[in-house]
């Protein structure tokens, strides 16, 4: 850490209360622990609207496997974004559906373009996209 500087913070009793349960509810030691946090939160989710930023991911998706082609729909597309793909995971929850979860690096707005195509993929039934930093920048 660079150089640790203090600041007050004004509101409502109320508020605090209610902040005061919930950074204990998520075993934080204190504040300016859960403060931090919130404040790198902020700061990497305006990073992604910036589209051009190097990002990086998982976009996870739950698709029936009996629906036509689409393992070939699905398999074509992660062979199109080869070089924003790391690893893709894939699970089998019952006799039709299955599971996968693939990591994502590249510049926010093509993260976002390659999850919005498997997203909408025909048989694809429920996905999304949860994007984070590469930690270079926090």
């Amino acid at each position: 850490m660079e150089g640790i500087v203090r600041f007050g913070v004004s509101m409502e009793s109320k508020l605090l209360k209610q902040f005061d349960e919930l950074i204990e509810k998520k075993n934080y030691n204190n504040r300016s622990e859960a403060i931090r946090d919130l404040i790198r939160d902020f700061i990497v989710e305006n990073q992604w609207e910036a589209e051009d930023v190097e990002t990086i991911g998982t976009i996870t998706y739950v698709f029936n496997h009996e629906v036509r082609e689409i393992n070939d729909k699905l398999t074509d597309m992660q062979h199109k974004h080869y070089k924003n793909i790391i690893s893709t995971m894939h699970v089998h929850l019952d006799e039709h559906n299955c599971i996968e979860v693939m990591i994502v690096k590249g510049k926010a707005k093509e993260i976002v373009k390659i999850a919005d195509e498997i997203i909408s993929t025909r048989g694809v039934k429920h996905g999304k996209l949860v994007m984070t930093t590469t930690g270079k920048n926090l």
